[in-house]
């Protein structure tokens, strides 16, 4: 296995952190005092400034292999870079989630007139996009359970459910929701569902609220949405009835890895806060640098960072090479290693701060939130590792005296 990026990765993430020097990191104030005195919700122009910037350097989808020339390997370094900043790098560089999945999703499923009308704005960075899928009803960490009915009635299916979590969905640049929904719950548990294109506006489909995160309000939000007699063209559904789940698997691989990178940033700039700090600051007559238990907990986050790395890296390597059915396992896993690393480097981090740590004076705070939030999206923790723990029992071994 050769995790060593390519000459042309490398040429990337050197721009890459020109451009997070550059603009970026001093856009961070900018974009926190706008947002204090306007709409949660609304789209601070910092960002449109950035985004204009970042595609005069090239940096612009390069989460996909048809656009960017960059392996799964390659993108892996770029994304941990833009999870510095977690908030406005991916989004400045248009590779921000839930936007890099549906991309990724449209690329290969879309037909020639959906791809014209979604996927063409959201590659050019006009329009967001959500994913609808969780339901505040049922357990959706087993997809099975989804109860939001698309019924077909002639040139048209209906859509009837409610779901929630729904990120991005509170800006109003998000103009397009794929949803998921059943389309036979007659069928094989795993043909059940299916996915369909709902424009933003659609008739009977209402957006109630909008969910904190331990407080925050990210600015593209996380809404509760409630699907009432929605009627779209059965155009809109993408590939066949029953592929939902199809669909779905095909876009957790790369997608994983670009959350597992993106919390490896979080954790390599919390490490870089304390390292600040602990070199900063004076306790019981020594720099906080000199102080035992300090070195401890900064040595115990590199280890833990570099052993996260090791494993997305290697499960990049293995997406590249033997596609994501082949990554299986180590997929699943660095959806639980990555996230809990990150929240216990942040946490530690936090400690070293003391009180500035749980303010809002450094990123911290989000840091952990977030952080903690990434141990649930795209799954909680116990689905992971229950996946892990299958593929461990089946696996056959050389001896087992």
């Amino acid at each position: 296995m050769d995790f060593a990026p390519s000459a042309q990765a490398e040429e990337v993430c050197g721009r890459m952190w020109d451009f997070m020097r550059e603009h970026v990191f001093p856009a961070e104030p900018v974009y926190r005092q706008w947002r204090a005195t306007h709409d949660p919700h609304a789209h601070p122009p910092v960002l449109e400034d950035l985004k204009a910037e970042a595609r005069k350097r090239g940096l612009w989808n390069l989460f996909l292999p048809k656009v960017s020339g960059l392996s799964n390997v390659d993108y892996a370094a770029v994304a941990e870079i833009t999870g510095w900043s977690p908030t406005i790098a991916p989004e400045a560089v248009n590779c921000a989630a839930p936007d890099t999945g549906n991309m990724e999703t449209l690329e290969l499923f879309a037909t020639d007139e959906q791809r014209e009308r979604w996927l063409e704005p959201l590659l050019d960075g006009k329009i967001r996009s959500a994913f609808a899928m969780t339901e505040p009803a049922v357990a959706s960490s087993d997809a099975r359970n989804i109860a939001t009915s698309i019924v077909r009635d002639g040139d048209e299916y209906v859509i009837n459910g409610r779901k929630w979590w729904i990120s991005g969905s509170a800006d109003e640049r998000c103009k397009i929701f794929i949803v998921m929904g059943k389309t036979d719950p007659d069928a094989e548990p795993h043909r059940q569902q299916s996915m369909i294109l709902v424009p933003r506006g659609t008739p009977g489909m209402t957006i109630e609220r909008h969910l904190p995160i331990f407080g925050y309000q990210d600015q593209h939000g996380h809404s509760e949405i409630v699907f009432d007699d929605v009627r779209v063209p059965a155009a809109n559904l993408l590939a066949g009835e029953g592929d939902g789940f199809m669909i779905a698997q095909a876009r957790l691989g790369p997608g994983r890895i670009h959350h597992a990178m993106r919390a490896i940033g979080m954790a390599e700039r919390a490490v870089a806060l304390m390292v600040r700090r602990a070199q900063e600051r004076t306790a019981f007559g020594q720099a906080l640098a000199d102080q035992g238990v300090v070195r401890d907990l900064i040595a115990t986050s590199r280890i833990e960072i570099e052993q996260a790395r090791l494993l997305v890296l290697k499960t990049a390597w293995l997406i590249d090479n033997h596609g994501a059915k082949g990554a299986a396992t180590e997929i699943a896993a660095i959806k639980v290693a990555a996230p809990a690393m990150a929240c216990a480097v942040v946490d530690r981090a936090i400690e070293v701060f003391g009180a500035a740590g749980v303010s809002d004076d450094t990123p911290l705070a989000y840091f952990a939130s977030w952080a903690r939030v990434l141990r649930i999206v795209d799954g909680p923790d116990a689905v992971h590792r229950r996946t892990v723990a299958r593929q461990e029992l089946a696996r056959e071994r050389p001896y087992s005296g």
